[in-house]
């Protein structure tokens, strides 16, 4: 009987040790799961991303790149990723973003910047904002990450202290069911992204946007839309997310149809958005929310304006003020889009950030609204000297009871030589001259992210951008820079605060421009503008003598100002996001940052391209004037037959070299 009960409790003490050790595995796997749902480890704040990165990539077998995880996630989590992450093959990463987990292959076969994670959730909060607004003339609350026991207690309490009222009373639509997040809504948004690649933004609009019906994931790769499927289906939102292969283009077009419509389009491409404008302006719902990336801001920004002008209908300016130009040309293009089928846009939200803009807009249908568009256009004239600018309206409306007439605009506003320094204008645009924000929208965004700051990485980015956007004059386009201003005539800059103080002393109105840190956006004319910069110039002195009789110093200065500038700081002068210290503009988060190279069948980059990239990195600042400089460049004059200076060329006359740099 001892031998018995002895042998039964070893029995015991064995079973009960087998249990523990299976529920310390099983709990040391969920930890490591819900690790990467929740992305504690990839710290992708936009400020802090050259920090984050390694923390970025989870393992991955036999590839030394994504072994770069944090020691407590190697001590606590040492399955491998078959057991953690099914469906990992060789030479693959598991990325983790918000909510979203994407697997995506080492090689550049499918695209995808991290620094755009900014771009991703911004799009999350506008679209989340959006849902609320569309949704609750249906009756359909939207609940937001954070928002499910505030808003509960919410309801309850309106309906304890309604009881015995009589139903339907007050403009408040009647709540009749609430959407959350991961549950498909019956009447919910429809969502197209048209160039999905991972088909990470739309995982994410899956399990971070409440209120949404479907989303179609599109590519026109085979190899990302094979990949797309694998993520959706590892992050479980295959109710809500449909992977599609076709050309966006097409796609957009056969949704013209009513009934076919997307009540939200996202287009992120790589590069311009131009070939996709016009089938999407037809494709989104009456006021559906359409949501653009460009990423060609070289040519947006005046260096090509003739190639800006072939895809947007608009001569870009290199100008200081070039990044909000970029907004309104693209503005301007989709408008003019809408307009060919009686549609017209309403901006919602534009911003430019880093190397690309964001512009969301609601397009509506209207024939009596179109009309007004070309009031809604305008022209640049911008001189080549000072940089001065002068907006030219293409049309106006004329009220004549409660109707309307349209006509041409006269002009043009500035004579044929610049009022201020006799130098000839540059003519740019037609550029949207409308606001180009939504400051009720902007001020519902901006709460929505206060009230649940965890929601998203760059949460302080956003706060710091919205409330920026939220200050600035909404009828004043474009805008100056206190360091061009300086450079002009010559003198030392004054600071920002001192101009905002000079210019509401005078009694116009001034704020800041996202677009910008040294932007200043105001009503005030460009006469007052260089009056106050001579009453600087007075308190801290150029040497004119050094200046020529023809330059744009010499005759801005030259002249007395007509109006006396105060340079004493006004406690208005400085806006409450500067002075509350709001993440407005950030460093770069990373090295190499920007653009990243095109994804490409096979994956890879040339890596010859990437050797010529590391040569030619800051060629300018590195030019010499030793004689022997630019022997290693090929004469392009000399490849034509047509160089006159034959031994005396500072350009390689070389065949060897030339054929090195054809290849390359």
């Amino acid at each position: 009987m001892l031998v018995n009960s002895v042998s039964q409790l070893r029995y015991f003490v064995h079973r009960t040790l087998s249990s523990a050790s299976i529920v310390v595995r099983r709990a040391v796997r969920t930890q490591s799961l819900l690790r990467h749902t929740t992305g504690k480890n990839s710290a992708m704040e936009m400020g802090e991303e050259s920090q984050a990165e390694p923390d970025r990539t989870c393992r991955s077998n036999g590839n030394d790149q994504c072994q770069k995880v944090s020691l407590l996630e190697a001590a606590v989590d040492p399955l491998p990723n078959s057991e953690t992450l099914p469906g990992i093959k060789n030479e693959e990463t598991v990325i983790t973003e918000g909510k979203a987990e994407i697997i995506f292959p080492s090689a550049n076969e499918v695209f995808y910047n991290p620094v755009q994670e900014f771009n991703r959730d911004l799009t999350c909060a506008v679209i989340t904002e959006f849902a609320r607004k569309q949704l609750r003339p249906k009756g359909i609350q939207v609940l937001g990450p954070g928002e499910e026991e505030r808003q509960k207690i919410v309801v309850n309490l309106a309906e304890s202290e309604t009881t015995g009222t009589a139903a339907g009373s007050g403009d408040a639509p009647v709540i009749k069911k609430t959407a959350n997040v991961g549950e498909k809504c019956e009447g919910g948004i429809r969502v197209l992204e048209g160039l999905a690649a991972s088909g990470l933004r739309s995982i994410r609009f899956a399990k971070e946007v409440p209120g949404i019906h479907s989303i179609v994931a599109n590519d026109f790769s085979s190899r990302a839309v094979e990949l797309m499927k694998r993520n959706i289906e590892l992050n479980g939102v295959q109710h809500l997310v449909t992977a599609s292969l076709a050309d966006a283009s097409m796609l957009l077009y056969e949704s013209r149809r009513r009934r076919d419509r997307f009540d939200v389009i996202d287009l992120d491409p790589y590069g311009s958005p131009s070939q996709f404008i016009d089938a999407a302006v037809q494709a989104v719902g009456e006021g559906g929310l359409l949501c653009v990336t460009c990423t060609d801001m070289a040519v947006m920004a005046g260096n090509s304006g003739e190639t800006c002008y072939s895809k947007y209908g608009a001569m870009s300016l290199k100008s200081k003020f070039c990044h909000e130009m970029a907004l309104r040309i693209i503005l301007h293009n989709l408008d003019l889009r809408a307009n060919c089928y009686q549609r017209y846009i309403v901006p919602v939200l534009s911003v430019s950030v880093d190397f690309y803009i964001r512009v969301f807009v609601q397009v509506f249908t209207g024939q009596a609204k179109v009309k007004a568009s070309a009031s809604k256009q305008a022209l640049i004239y911008n001189c080549v000297g000072c940089g001065t600018f002068h907006i030219q309206r293409m049309g106006k409306m004329i009220r004549h009871g409660n109707n309307y007439k349209y006509t041409a605009s006269l002009g043009p506003p500035v004579g044929a030589d610049c009022e201020h320094c006799c130098q000839r204008h540059l003519l740019g645009g037609p550029i949207w001259a409308e606001p180009i924000h939504d400051q009720d929208f902007v001020k519902r965004v901006l709460e929505s992210v206060e009230r649940n700051p965890q929601r998203f990485k760059t949460s302080d980015r956003i706060l710091g951008m919205l409330s920026m956007v939220k200050e600035e004059l909404p009828d004043c386009p474009l805008y100056h820079t206190m360091d061009h201003l300086s450079s002009v005539i010559h003198c030392n800059t004054p600071s920002l605060l001192q101009m905002r103080s000079a210019l509401l002393h005078a009694g116009y109105r001034v704020s800041l421009s996202h677009a910008s840190k040294k932007a200043v956006k105001t009503d005030a004319p460009s006469s007052v503008i260089w009056d106050i910069m001579r009453c600087w110039v007075k308190m801290h002195p150029v040497k004119r003598e050094k200046l020529s009789e023809s330059s744009p110093a010499f005759r801005i200065l030259s002249k007395e100002p007509v109006l006396q500038a105060c340079f004493d700081i006004r406690e208005d002068a400085n806006p409450k996001s500067r002075k509350q210290g709001l993440k407005r503009f950030q460093e770069n988060p990373e090295a190499n940052w920007g653009p990243k190279a095109r994804a490409k069948v096979g994956g890879g980059i040339h890596q010859p391209l990437e050797d010529k990239s590391k040569r030619l990195q800051n060629k300018r600042k590195q030019k010499s004037n030793a004689p022997h400089y630019g022997k290693t460049i090929p004469c392009k004059k000399f490849r034509e037959g047509n160089c006159t200076y034959g031994e005396e060329c500072r350009y390689s006359h070389q065949e060897e070299i030339e054929t090195t740099h054809n290849r390359e």
